[in-house]
């Protein structure tokens, strides 16, 4: 059964249970005998007027039926280890995960990259049984991970990002009017390392909220951005080579 119409039935039937009704209930609304309402509710045979019937009867249009279902789906918050394994060790998988998170659709995709439909569909197939995407009639792609969706600390795509993606970045140009790189350092207690770790993650919201703003403009009108947000303890390699076993503090 398609996914989206299961999470549609099981909707409905947490509000027939809330409800305190039944398929009998139903049946008596629909004019129908309580063995065909059965029926419709274990296939795929409720039509868009059946279910606009179903809502009225439950008190919700059929806008507000889809809006509770569609919300009722859990969002993922992260993959496991095999699974962020499976994304590396296929670079059209990744690419097309990242894509679709990001909002793009199959032509899109087909149209900016050397792949196919077919290569393309075959592995949003893959991420819609993950539960990052959900894959709709036409080819259509629903967002299933949070905003705030996030890849494992110490798991394969940060592993594969640190040793494929980092120096790639780092070493390009920033020579653009709307491209820049700062570096800064400075030695903080705890509690501003803290603070400073909260304004990190601000920003990332931000840069998040931002992309979700410029979803509906064409892609012609932008343009990829990549934010490296890092912090760590360090000391240049130079300084240690000049330090002292026991410092002398005053």
């Amino acid at each position: 059964m398609n996914a989206e119409i299961a999470n549609l039935i099981a909707t409905v039937k947490r509000q027939l249970k809330a409800q305190g009704r039944n398929y009998r209930d139903v049946a008596r609304f629909l004019e129908l005998s309580e063995a065909s309402v059965k029926r419709l509710f274990s296939s795929e045979r409720l039509t868009l007027q059946r279910l606009a019937k179903i809502g009225e009867f439950l008190g919700f249009t059929l806008a507000e039926l889809l809006q509770t279902a569609a919300s009722s789906v859990p969002e993922l918050d992260t993959l496991t280890i095999a699974q962020e394994a499976q994304l590396v060790s296929d670079e059209k998988l990744l690419m097309v995960t990242v894509l679709a998170l990001n909002h793009w659709s199959v032509s899109d995709m087909v149209g900016w990259y050397h792949v196919s439909a077919a290569e393309v569909v075959k592995r949003l197939r893959i991420l819609d049984r993950m539960g990052v995407i959900e894959l709709l009639p036409g080819d259509r792609i629903r967002r299933r991970a949070r905003r705030d969706f996030d890849w494992l600390p110490n798991g394969p795509i940060k592993a594969y990002f640190a040793k494929q993606v980092v120096n790639d970045f780092l070493t390009g140009p920033f020579d653009d009017a709307d491209e820049s790189m700062d570096f800064s350092h400075a030695m903080l207690t705890k509690t501003a390392q803290a603070e400073l770790k909260v304004e990190l993650r601000r920003l990332r919201r931000k840069l998040a909220s931002l992309h979700e703003e410029s979803v509906p403009a064409s892609l012609r009108d932008k343009r990829g951005l990549g934010l490296l947000l890092a912090m760590r303890r360090w000391e240049p390699a130079t300084f240690i080579r000049l330090r002292r076993k026991t410092p002398e503090t005053k």
